[in-house]
């Protein structure tokens, strides 16, 4: 069983692992949109790359709606795989 007193750390850094695969995974599949909608507006900041982003319908990781905050957490994202 997974969280009793027993493995709770090795539950946590289970479920920290899934997360952060989960997110890696998304943002595979929305950076090519990123970066689509930055190619066709270079004026834009990361405020107008997530109303981009919301006007088409594309929808965070979590399911919510994209911020500044969110786009820029995926470029971050981007740069530390490279």
């Amino acid at each position: 069983m997974l969280g009793n007193r027993t493995n709770l750390a090795e539950a946590q850094a289970k479920e920290q692992a899934a997360n952060a695969a989960a997110a890696d995974a998304h943002a595979r599949n929305v950076l090519p949109l990123m970066r689509d909608i930055m190619k066709a507006d270079a004026s834009l900041n990361l405020r107008g790359i997530a109303a981009a982003l919301n006007a088409r319908g594309i929808r965070t990781a979590r399911g919510g709606a994209w911020h500044g905050t969110t786009v820029r957490n995926v470029l971050r994202r981007d740069e530390g795989a490279t």
